[in-house]
């Protein structure tokens, strides 16, 4: 009888004792289930991390470089600027006409290369690609560039350097006194 009553002990137990290792595979494998989803989810982010830095080292590659020319871009706008326009000799007009082919051509090689010139008289002001440097009063609206000192280039969506502006405050009848609002 003992052998009986420990053979119907043994299957009712068995159960029991299987519940408990159920749940606990079903958590253990709740867990890999999550550890494996954030494991593909943080490869995926690493690839996607590491295409732009590829697509943005293609582009920005020359921003040093690039940088490096220009000084000689603005020694080419420079002598253009105090260039004779209506010279005498031969000479001098050949060479401000070379002037004038060297820069168009740095310009287009620039332009191949994602990299273009910024800051043009009359355009509003963009604080992102200008710099102010003065305002003064004008007949056009504030916020207008009245002049540029210095020429800005941009290089795909960076700004390499700001353009040097002077600023319109505006003036006349077409701009009130500017007020200031005080609230306490």
């Amino acid at each position: 009888m003992t052998n009986e009553a420990n053979a119907e002990t043994k299957p009712q137990d068995a159960p029991e004792a299987a519940a408990p290792d159920t749940a606990a595979l079903e958590a253990e494998l709740s867990k890999a289930r999550d550890d494996m989803l954030r494991a593909l989810a943080e490869v995926e982010n690493t690839r996607r991390r590491a295409e732009r830095q590829v697509s943005e080292a293609r582009a920005y590659a020359i921003d040093r470089f690039a940088g490096d020319l220009l000084p000689i871009a603005d020694a080419l706008s420079r002598a253009l600027e105090v260039a004779p326009q209506t010279a005498a000799d031969e000479a001098t007009r050949n060479l401000v006409t070379g002037l004038e082919l060297t820069e168009r051509t740095m310009l287009e090689t620039f332009g191949r290369h994602g990299l273009k010139r910024v800051g043009v008289k009359g355009e509003a002001f963009n604080p992102n690609v200008h710099q102010a440097v003065a305002q003064a009063p004008s007949e056009h609206p504030v916020g207008t560039v009245l002049e540029v000192m210095q020429a800005g280039y941009v290089l795909g969506d960076r700004t390499l350097r700001a353009a040097m502006v002077l600023v319109s405050a505006g003036g006349g009848s077409q701009s009130p006194t500017p007020t200031v609002d005080v609230k306490v």
